[in-house]
């Protein structure tokens, strides 16, 4: 008889791509027969996916690691925080091995060297779309790894490198066999989505017989005719996104961009060192609008960057009124260990301003999301449903990505199912979600 599956506990933390970085371990670790557990105590081992981006996200990884360690004694650390191992060594000299980002083979040994695989590795096959963390649904479909950009404010770079882009006919591929296992919905990350390709001169692979250029257009528009909606996310407004948003206006792709602008002040972005001449976002939104006036655009910004002040987010508060974004958050500013903006000669602004601008800006945006969204009253929308129940559902309509903006709440007087796109009646909204009847 076959001895039984090594058992792994998985703990995934971040971004969704460092879920996209889990999802490939997993896929990997099923693929040798290593069965996943959900508790700690009952596995063989435990895998933590950290997150170093900010101080905050540090600290609940160090708190995962720990919280591992003492419900089961074997952990393996890997992601953004295994960039800088010591950090981890210090406060855990226990852990049994600390990789890097991306780093998926050195995850495996570290695997196989506490834990080698069962005897038969095919006794549980992975189904050719790979393991997924996400609902059946939707998936995330990641099409680069790092970022040439260089923002003051940010250590991903250090941590994941510069641009590298998967061929156009990878992605691709993975897509369909997504869309195949039953996927109605992809959303496209990456670090900068716009850049894509770029540091590959934009090169030819194939695709169902033709060549694909390996460019933001051509790999929006072929995704666009798989079936499924597309979403795009951390998209940087260089020119070329216009052609994009002709997709959008032919219905290939969702209206929606997601486009990290940060601040508005010419003074704040350039000591953020933002890319793609932001000062003229105003001019360029409108453009946009005016070749997809269904667009829905959402954004985070960043107040109390060391130096801002009172006229910047007076600045920024302008900006956003006169912006109408459809969906917005914002983060209060936090020196990340490694960052530029530590080194700017430039005036920390005290904590307790910061939380006064943060309730100002999410003030002025409530009210602004509140009037885009009671514009939708009475309108047919379609609608992707999340959770359903025998009497209503919960989804979300094109203007919505899965966790970071609304919901919609539609009642039915027939059953939904989970992954069903359907049309709903907004007979109300309040600030954030729109309510209405399935038809």
């Amino acid at each position: 008889m076959n001895a039984p599956a090594p058992k792994i506990s998985f703990v995934s933390l971040g971004c969704p791509k460092a879920l996209v970085d889990s999802e490939r371990i997993i896929t990997s670790l099923r693929s040798e027969g290593y069965e996943l557990t959900r508790t700690h105590a009952g596995a063989d081992l435990v895998i933590v996916n950290t997150c170093g981006f900010l101080d905050s996200a540090k600290a609940e990884s160090l708190d995962n690691i720990g919280k591992a360690l003492s419900e089961n004694g074997k952990v393996i650390v890997t992601g953004c925080m295994g960039a800088e191992p010591e950090q981890i060594r210090d406060r855990f000299p226990n852990v049994l091995a600390i990789t890097g980002p991306q780093a998926y083979e050195s995850v495996l040994e570290a695997v196989h060297e506490a834990l080698p695989p069962a005897h038969d590795p095919y006794v549980d096959l992975v189904p050719p779309q790979g393991v997924k963390l996400t609902p059946r649904h939707y998936a995330y479909l990641k099409i680069s790894e790092g970022c040439n950009n260089r923002c003051s404010f940010c250590i991903i770079p250090k941590l994941r490198g510069d641009l590298v882009s998967r061929p156009v006919g990878d992605i691709l591929r993975e897509a369909e066999k997504l869309v195949a296992a039953g996927v109605r919905e992809l959303l496209v990350i990456s670090q900068d989505t716009s850049a894509y390709g770029v540091d590959i001169r934009y090169a030819t692979s194939a695709f169902q017989g033709r060549q694909v250029r390996a460019k933001f257009l051509d790999l929006s528009r072929e995704l666009g005719q798989l079936g499924a909606w597309v979403r795009l996310h951390y998209v940087y407004p260089y020119p070329h996104v216009d052609e994009v948003i002709q997709l959008m206006a032919d219905g290939l792709v969702l209206p929606y961009l997601d486009i990290p602008f940060q601040h508005a002040s010419p003074n704040v972005l350039k000591a953020m060192k933002r890319p793609a001449h932001q000062e003229k976002t105003l001019d360029r939104i409108r453009k946009w609008r005016e070749i997809c006036p269904e667009l829905g655009v959402r954004s985070t910004f960043i107040v109390g960057f060391p130096g801002e002040t009172d006229e910047d987010f007076e600045f920024l508060l302008d900006w956003l009124k006169e912006a109408r974004l459809e969906r917005v958050g914002c983060f209060k500013y936090e020196p990340v260990k490694g960052a530029v903006a530590n080194d700017l000669s430039l005036p920390a602004v005290p904590n307790e301003i910061k939380q006064q601008r943060y309730n100002r800006f999410m003030a002025a945006q409530q009210a602004i999301s509140a009037k885009v969204l009671s514009s939708r009253v009475g309108k047919r929308l379609k609608v992707i449903i999340d959770e359903a129940g025998p009497t209503g559902a919960k989804g979300r309509s094109v203007w919505d990505a899965p966790e970071i903006d609304g919901n919609v709440y539609a009642a039915s007087r027939r059953p939904l199912r989970t992954g069903d796109i359907v049309t709903v009646k907004i007979e109300r909204a309040d600030a954030y979600d729109l309510h209405g009847q399935a038809v």
